[in-house]
């Protein structure tokens, strides 16, 4: 029996080994990936003061620009259409007085053109019975 317990215990050795081995890799693992982190995040930092904060103040001064530019352009728009909502009303106003005073005027005409013609038609009937 006391062969098999050497036995028995020398893998055991080995296998406390391999796990103090194990153990030793893990933790290095652990070092070399808080290690590779910071350095990733040291290196996005530095990439945002030099980059990306340059870059969103231009880019919020340019949308400040096209917010400015929007308000313009709504207040224009909505000018102007009320400039043309008023000359369209003027215009149908307008219309509607050049018929009215056309039609105030060409009435008078156009009853004097049929009294002569019904004292036209009258004359002529009264010749018709003469004769």
């Amino acid at each position: 029996m006391t062969g098999e317990l050497g036995t028995t215990n020398l893998l055991l050795g080995i296998m406390a080994a391999v796990s103090a081995l194990e153990a030793l890799v893990i933790i290095g693992a652990g070092v070399a990936c808080v290690i590779v982190y910071r350095r990733v995040m040291t290196l996005v930092e530095e990439l945002e003061t030099r980059q990306v904060a340059p870059m969103m103040v231009r880019v919020n001064g340019i949308l400040d620009d096209v917010k400015v530019v929007t308000t313009k352009v709504k207040e224009e728009t909505e000018r102007v259409d009320e400039a043309i909502r008023t000359t369209i009303h003027r215009v149908d106003d307008t219309g509607d007085r050049v018929r009215s005073n056309v039609r105030a005027k060409t009435s008078r005409v156009v009853g004097f053109v049929r009294g002569l013609r019904v004292a036209i038609e009258s004359m002529l009937h009264t010749r018709e019975h003469a004769a």
